[in-house]
């Protein structure tokens, strides 16, 4: 029996191993082929009306999609920057008449949404129409939506707008009841990350901060939409405060719609616009499609312009999963910018909240490094916080769009000491033999002494000073001033500009342009790196790091819904371990 078993699960082994290396081979040839589909050179998809479904994660770098071979779908998901491309060359290509936005719940963050809507705004000097039409018009799909010709709503729709609200969750009496002993260090009275689990609610600093930036993004907001209803924003602020706005024929009252229609109804006046009858087809091509025909640049030139993107959270080591920042994988690619002659400038996109202070002070020094060969200039996304502000402070100039979040200029570290709980309530006890005092450190069998606690905010504040000396460097600023807007305070771009965090207000467009002006290239070509992925090779990276664990993610993403957010967070604090960190105080999900 013994021997059955031995040769079973070595077959079976086998057979696993051999059908793994079946797949890689076909996911392989998969994406060669489409690769070589994609690279040649194709005509214009032709449509009449472009359409953006604000439903759709729009994350900075577009990914190719082999799966499109199998489910008719598109081959390409644009990426912000491909998206406000493909806008820009819809203003003059002769068969698109106008653009129709699909209003839904947008995943997408505030200077995303904002950086939309000024390109749209960019669109309508084409004369063109744009129109928009939902069924549940939210705050941030009427944020780009303000500048639509005309918005419709859906007779048993509903839009929202009652204001901002940023929740936080806190888990200290969870942590008590658990016997769980957070050791928590950190430098900068703002740097709240660790509030979650130290406090059972906001401290004044943060509640300041959150406070600040909240009704800093919501004047913002009633800008757009005193742009649409032409009402003055105090006005409009009082439809808030007051709850106005219930019911689609709110919406009407208030001129926060041009109607209420079926998109049946919608769909006739878009006949009307492209000058069609009742009885034609509208054709419309979707902005993946669009995008994936209008993202390469044609022009031809020696001189070039990189935009290096940056988006996820800072890690250490290489890259797993998409997006990401990891120190090693992201560093081979600035080195690659560095070393093409051609390339004369380079825009750094950030779009992190932060993360590993050691990943980020790598990645910086490789920064530093390109810097003394090339100008290097950063465009901030919907975040640059944190580890996302330390890879930028040394730029030529940042440019950052008015909901941007950034700053967060401090440090924090965190353990969990589990003796209670794991002897209270399992029995387990811990007992060992060490040669040196510090030895065992850091540990979860015990709680630091307070040699060792203070050891662990020595470790931070050394970091924290080695920030604020890099902001004052590059943004040439005495330390002091540093100090005073540091604190691991979060602003948003607007006051991010006004304290000098920032020299002006735009997004990538501007950043390219000061890169070329930086340069004295009046004729160059854009060029993106790292190169797009594709969705198969995404998924088989993750397979190869880990299938069990990358299962287990997918299952419990699932189940939790929105609460895994928070089990993403609580995982990520595990794994420190007394590391140093330079990360946004939490998610922000301002709703």
């Amino acid at each position: 029996m013994k021997e059955f078993f031995k040769m079973f699960f070595a077959s079976l082994l086998a057979m696993v191993v051999a059908s793994i290396l079946v797949v890689v081979g076909i996911v392989g040839i998969v994406i060669a082929v489409s690769k070589s589909i994609t690279d040649k050179e194709v005509k214009i998809t032709t449509g009449d009306v472009l359409v953006i479904d604000l439903a759709k994660r729009i994350h900075e770098q577009g990914e190719s999609n082999s799966f499109a071979m199998f489910n008719k779908g598109s081959q390409y998901h644009a990426g912000l920057y491909d998206i406000l491309k493909a806008i820009d060359h819809a203003k003059t290509d002769g068969e698109i008449k106008g653009i129709l936005l699909k209003l839904a719940p947008s995943p997408n963050g505030w200077a995303t949404i904002q950086q939309l809507n000024i390109a749209l705004k960019d669109f309508k000097t084409s004369k063109k129409f744009i129109y928009a039409y939902g069924e549940d018009i939210t705050q941030g799909a009427y944020f780009v939506a303000s500048a639509a010709d005309s918005i419709y709503l859906n007779p048993a729709g509903g839009i929202e707008f009652k204001g901002f609200a940023t929740i936080l969750a806190f888990f200290k009496g969870t942590l008590d009841k658990l016997e769980l002993e957070p050791e928590i260090f950190y430098a900068g009275k703002f740097k709240s990350a660790t509030e979650p689990f130290r406090a059972e609610k906001m401290s004044e600093p943060n509640r300041l901060q959150v406070t600040t930036f909240q009704n800093g993004m919501w004047d913002q907001f009633l800008n757009a939409v005193a742009d649409y209803t032409h009402a003055d924003k105090a006005t409009i602020n009082g439809w808030a405060q007051n709850g106005s706005i219930q019911f689609p024929a709110d919406a009407v009252k208030y001129n926060m719609v041009a109607g209420l229609r079926y998109w049946d109804e919608v769909e006739q006046r878009i006949k009307a616009k492209t000058g069609q009858s009742d009885k034609d087809e509208v054709k419309y091509v979707t902005i993946n499609d669009y995008a994936n025909d209008t993202k390469n640049d044609n022009k031809i030139s020696n001189s070039k312009i990189a935009v290096l993107f940056a988006e996820g959270e800072i890690k250490d080591g290489e890259q797993m999963n998409d997006p990401e920042i990891a120190s090693k994988t992201l560093c081979e690619e600035i080195r690659k910018v560095a070393k093409n002659d051609k390339v004369k400038a380079v825009v750094l996109r950030v779009n992190s909240p932060g993360g590993s202070a050691l990943a980020s002070d790598v990645i910086l020094r490789e920064l530093v490094l390109l810097k003394q060969k090339k100008h290097l200039i950063v465009s901030m996304g919907d975040y640059a916080a944190s580890g996302g502000y330390y890879i930028a402070s040394m730029a030529d100039s940042i440019f950052a769009l008015p909901n941007t979040i950034t700053g967060s200029i401090g440090v924090f570290g965190m353990m969990f000491s589990m003796d209670k709980l794991l002897k209270n309530k399992l029995g387990v006890t811990f007992d060992g033999v060490k040669n040196a005092p510090f030895a065992d450190v850091p540990t979860v069998a015990r709680p630091l002494t307070p040699v060792e606690g203070q050891r662990m905010q020595n470790s931070v504040d050394t970091i924290y000073e080695l920030f604020k000396s890099h902001v004052a460097a590059g943004r040439k600023m005495s330390m002091a001033n540093v100090d005073s807007i540091a604190q691991g305070r979060v602003w948003t771009g607007s006051d991010a500009l006004r304290i000098g965090l920032v020299d002006g207000l735009g997004g990538l467009d501007r950043a390219i342009a000061s890169a070329a002006r930086m340069s004295g290239l009046s004729e160059y070509k854009v060029v993106t790196y790292p190169e797009p992925t594709d969705k198969l090779t995404t998924m088989m990276r993750r397979f190869g790091a880990n299938s069990t664990s990358e299962a287990m993610k997918t299952v419990i993403k699932e189940e939790a819904g929105e609460g895994y957010e928070w089990y993403e967070k609580i995982q990520g604090l595990r794994k420190m371990n007394g590391k140093a960190m330079m990360a946004m105080p939490f998610v922000l999900s301002v709703n």
